[in-house]
């Protein structure tokens, strides 16, 4: 019986608690308090879903949930009371009906599998799967062969939704699973077999160590090879160390395995597809997935050799650029900043320039400013739409679409007829990407300058971006320009570009014209050594959520001031050097037929 506390008389004088009387007849202290509680309680969990639903939207995670159980049991309005206040674009409730003639002749999870959820989304299922474990054996709507059959295929068919052990936090593992398996089998039985057994053995029928052994419980971990400074590689280690101690092999009782796919016989795979991922994926890329071997990418993650040999010599083909050409393409990637602080993060931008025949990119232009001087920016994003043949932009959800407001809204946008349209497609799902690009390619209309595409950086896509850029260096699909010399030198310091307007260089000083577009050109070469000091400084690490980051060493970020370590030229090649490939791919003649096998972009 609850004891009237000064908390439960507050509780019970709220204007809930006074309704509850109001409304009915039959109510008594007891029973409104334990609504109350009720109330209250779910309240606080309410809460935790809605910060779990923006976790899930925030990091790119796909979670179900499963409700089972009779007709009546409170399912639905359970389901009800949890997505109550959650946000109706990022989840879905899934009560599928009985199954139609067609489904019955399907594999019998097919049904559910279309229905699970797309990256950032919950769905809740009112009934799964479960069906056929739960009810459909009890009502006979399924033979016992049906029945065989769902039990053994359940536990594979969950462990393709799950993914990978690597995917699950180190937190997760340690604290939710590893309690469970803690668990023993049957205590009862092993309580009543321990007991006789003592009684055997003091009158003499048995010895000590011929008791009952029981089994252990299992873990059973499936996944490829990580980074050495991920959980996964500690977990290996450790266990690994168990079994070649002589001294700790009976407390082991474990067995790792690796395979590498050569481990198979060589008509169980494919080799034109294994070349073709040794030529498209970075080598440390490949190791993991495909030799089963723990990489230590922990710092240098792009090596300053390989950027090396992808740095054109100066004077020795293409170098940077103030003025492009009409007939040469580019793509612009741009990084946002919006703090009015000097030592704040930089206003990046980036050109690309195209060579369609060999699907390769070379860097020719940069641009980074800190602070907020939104009129600089915008200007800027004038000079290079005028001199440079741009036919994509792509740019940082967060901060870009503001960004691209404040362009289409300046008198100087206005004034020289500029107006950036943006694109939607979904370039995330694999294996929805044919149709993303196809969507892309619909909407893409330079003319009407429909051609700006802003990405969401998601943690998924952060890593996608990252081993992308890594393979580009790996393969050499992507330069940086070299400095101008002689002609070149002299021709881009002769482009007529309004250079009096550009106050873009860090400790600017007033001088003649000349001596500016001089400068200009020559801080262009200053900015490709940047562009590849960022990239030199990365470094991947993972949080105990599992989170993969690329960032600056932490040192380095506590950083303050004008002249501080910043990352943000670098951020812009990610997109810049991404959306290359996705325009590419965009432009290919017959989109919806594959005309690569592999895409390493989607390996997680």
């Amino acid at each position: 019986m609850e004891t009237l506390t000064p908390k439960n008389l507050k509780k019970l004088n709220s204007k809930r608690g006074l309704r509850l009387f109001l409304t009915h007849n039959d109510m008594t202290i007891q029973k409104a308090l334990r609504i109350l509680n009720q109330e209250s309680q779910l309240a606080r969990l309410q809460e935790e879903l809605i910060k779990l639903q923006q976790w899930v939207e925030a990091k790119g995670e796909k979670l179900v949930i499963i409700f089972e159980g009779r007709d009546a049991a409170g399912k639905g309005g359970a389901i009800r009371r949890m997505t109550q206040h959650l946000n109706p674009r990022e989840f879905n409730v899934v009560a599928l009906p009985k199954p139609t003639d067609e489904e019955k002749s399907q594999w019998y999870f097919q049904r559910y599998v279309k229905n699970l959820p797309r990256d950032g989304q919950i769905t809740f299922f009112d009934r799964s799967w479960y069906n056929r474990a739960v009810v459909e054996p009890v009502n006979k709507f399924c033979s016992n062969d049906e029945y065989n059959i769902f039990m053994n295929q359940v536990n594979n068919f969950e462990r393709m939704i799950i993914d990978e052990l690597l995917l699950m936090p180190e937190k997760v593992l340690n604290e939710v699973i590893m309690p469970f398996l803690s668990v023993i089998k049957n205590p009862t039985e092993r309580q009543e077999t321990y007991d006789l057994e003592t009684e055997m053995i003091k009158q003499g029928k048995m010895k000590e160590e011929e008791r009952t052994k029981w089994p252990n419980n299992k873990i059973i971990g499936l996944s490829s090879a990580s980074y050495k400074f991920e959980h996964l590689y500690k977990m290996y280690s450790q266990y690994e160390s168990l079994i070649l101690n002589e001294n700790e092999q009976d407390k082991a009782h474990r067995t790792i395995m690796h395979f590498s796919y050569d481990c198979a016989p060589p008509q169980l795979y494919d080799q034109n597809l294994i070349d073709q991922a040794k030529a498209t994926m970075s080598q440390s890329q490949f190791d993991r997935e495909f030799m089963a071997v723990f990489t230590d990418d922990s710092s240098g993650y792009f090596k300053v050799s390989k950027m090396a040999q992808c740095t054109i010599p100066d004077g020795e083909g293409q170098c940077v650029e103030v003025k492009g050409e009409p007939s040469d393409e580019y793509i612009l990637a741009f990084d946002p900043s919006w703090s009015e602080s000097d030592g704040s993060d930089d206003f990046a931008i980036m050109l690309l320039k195209l060579n369609k025949e060999t699907r390769k990119t070379t860097v020719v232009h940069s641009y980074a400013l800190p602070g907020a001087n939104l009129k600089t920016h915008i200007k800027y994003m004038v000079y290079l739409l005028k001199n440079f043949n741009i036919i994509f932009i792509v740019g940082d959800y967060n901060g870009g679409v503001q960004f691209l407001n404040s362009c289409n809204e300046s008198s100087i946008f206005k004034k020289n007829n500029l107006n950036l349209g943006v694109i939607d497609a979904d370039l995330d799902n694999h294996q929805e990407y044919e149709k993303g690009l196809s969507k892309l390619k619909k909407q893409y209309n330079k003319d009407s300058k429909s051609y700006v595409f802003l990405r969401k950086p998601t943690s998924k896509w952060i890593r996608y971006g990252n081993e992308l850029l890594q393979a580009s260096f790996d393969h050499k699909r992507i330069f940086f320009a070299g400095a101008a010399m002689d002609d070149d030198y002299n021709r881009q310091r002769k482009a007529s570009v309004g250079v009096k307007d550009l106050q873009f260089i860090r400790n600017y000083q007033e001088s003649s014209e000349a001596s500016k577009m001089i400068d200009f050109v020559e801080h262009q070469k200053d900015m490709m050594d940047l562009i590849k000091m960022e990239c030199a400084l990365i470094q991947v690490s993972t949080s105990v959520q599992g989170t993969q980051s690329f960032d600056l060493p932490t040192n380095l970020k506590k950083q303050t001031g004008a002249d501080k370590a910043r990352k943000d030229s670098y951020s812009a090649l990610i997109l810049g050097n991404w959306m290359t490939h996705v325009y590419y791919d965009m432009m290919d003649d017959k989109i919806g037929e594959t005309t690569e096998t592999f895409t390493p972009m989607f390996i997680d």
